[in-house]
């Protein structure tokens, strides 16, 4: 599986059907940079739009991963090829991230066991390692499905922030012997679980990334009020001062800039 070829079979189809990298990219719902990227080699096609980009172009999965056309003689044979490569570079990906995984999780455990004798040396018991080592096992709760899944587990990742952030708060709130680090941070957090899978759901609905990008910011808007209001009810900070009219103001021009590159690639204004 020729990722050079498949991008130059991509490219001859296309024009075959008289489309644009941005006209191809607006009927996938992605972006025009991410055909681009296709064309040249340099990525292949999310599996999720296969069969959606083998309908636009008239090709079929096997014609597209061979890199060429393909007849009835040796498409079987071809067929056996690609899913074989399909499943090596699976498997070499996995390979990869299970090792990135095992590194990962070892360094966080050197940090674990350093605290702990730090802390032993010093005290003669555990007391103060406890405060590190809780916020490293978080870490790694939240981090590890990501590290070993890639984008498959982002969602896993999600899940297990939104299950162990309340009780990793409240335990931390005991150790620092500070009550309002759970009274306050349940609620701020409670509300970024909601936002960040918002911008999860956000990012899962819309292909194009500048669109969901600029959707993100525009999310963060209101995200920034409720914040504020909780801090002004908790703590009695004022609801909005400059700096959250400078934040607000910056997340909107992001958002303008995120649009108006996407519309200028739907529409095509960078011929390619």
């Amino acid at each position: 599986m020729n990722q050079a070829e498949i991008g130059k079979f991509i490219a001859e189809r296309r024009k075959e059907k008289k489309l644009t990298q941005a006209q191809l990219a607006e009927k996938l719902n992605i972006t025009d940079r991410a055909v681009s990227k296709w064309e040249t080699g340099k990525s292949m096609p999310d599996s999720s739009i296969m069969l959606e980009l083998c309908e636009i172009l008239g090709i079929t999965v096997n014609e597209l991963l061979s890199g060429e056309k393909v007849d009835m003689e040796s498409l079987e044979k071809r067929a056996d090829e690609n899913l074989i490569a399909l499943k090596r570079k699976d498997e070499n990906n996995m390979a990869r991230s299970v090792l990135i995984s095992v590194i990962f999780s070892m360094v966080l455990f050197v940090g674990i066991m350093v605290c702990l004798i730090c802390n032993l040396a010093v005290s003669g018991r555990v007391t103060w390692s406890l405060i590190p080592v809780s916020s490293i096992v978080f870490a790694w709760l939240i981090s590890f499905p990501g590290i070993l899944f890639g984008k498959k587990g982002i969602r896993i990742s999600l899940i297990s922030f939104s299950i162990f952030l309340l009780p990793y708060l409240f335990l931390l709130g005991n150790l620092v012997k500070v009550q309002e680090v759970f009274s306050l941070g349940a609620k701020i957090g409670a509300v970024s679980i909601v936002f960040l899978w918002v911008i999860a759901i956000i990012f899962g609905r819309i292909r194009r990334k500048t669109a969901a990008l600029g959707t993100a910011f525009l999310s963060a808007v209101p995200f920034v009020f409720v914040v504020n209001i909780i801090l002004s009810n908790m703590i009695g900070e004022p609801v909005f001062d400059v700096w959250d009219l400078l934040t607000v103001f910056v997340l909107l021009m992001l958002a303008a800039v995120s649009f108006l590159c996407d519309y200028a690639g739907k529409k095509g204004l960078v011929k390619k």
